[in-house]
């Protein structure tokens, strides 16, 4: 997939030579805008984090955006909301790539988190589409715990909050936005 941006749109353009077409879809950059969680884009704004957008076709999970997107598994980072027996909140956040390992986080925390439920989830999010959860836990009032392999990224690929767009920030940003969190190992890869 290719973008060509211009002063007002975007274009979207897929190559199927193997197939003898090409698919273009053609979006204005407002749109785009508009599209992504208005939380998250006013929080890291008023933050001082330059980010970039990152329009890419639609999709249902943080994989397909990393393929659609054309960017690595490891460089997109996915939250997980969790829940424990007090309703205390945490966002547990992990490269798309890895599978969260529950036991190993809560041997960690000393604790007993769950996942949250699809209903817990959306009414948390309400300004997201649902399952399109940015990983910026401060601009929800989140504690969260973050997976130390994030760290060694040059950028990190956040979901917007829609499902067709990625936000694009530099390490600096990233390790700005987890500065509240515990730096943790509670996951494994399970896409290579």
């Amino acid at each position: 997939m290719s973008l060509i941006s211009d002063k007002n749109k975007i274009v979207r353009q897929v190559n199927c030579s193997d197939y003898g077409y090409t698919v273009n879809r053609v979006s204005t950059k407002s749109e785009v805008y508009m599209n992504t969680s208005t939380r998250l884009t006013r929080y890291l704004t008023e933050k001082s984090m330059p980010f970039k957008l990152l329009p890419h076709f639609h999709s249902n999970s943080s994989v397909g955006s990393a393929i659609t997107a054309n960017i690595s598994l490891k460089q997109l980072a996915k939250a997980v909301l969790l829940i424990n027996h007090d309703d205390k909140k945490l966002m547990a956040i992990l490269p798309a790539a890895n599978k969260i390992n529950l036991s190993a986080l809560n041997d960690s925390l000393h604790g007993v988190y769950r996942l949250m439920t699809e209903k817990e989830v959306y009414q948390q999010f309400s300004d997201c589409s649902h399952g399109a959860i940015p990983p910026a836990p401060d601009s929800y009032h989140l504690n969260m715990v973050f997976e130390q392999v994030l760290e060694q990224l040059s950028e990190v690929y956040l979901e917007s909050g829609d499902h067709e767009t990625l936000i694009c920030i530099s390490q600096a940003s990233f390790k700005a936005l987890m500065t509240q969190g515990k730096h943790l190992n509670f996951s494994r890869e399970v896409f290579h």
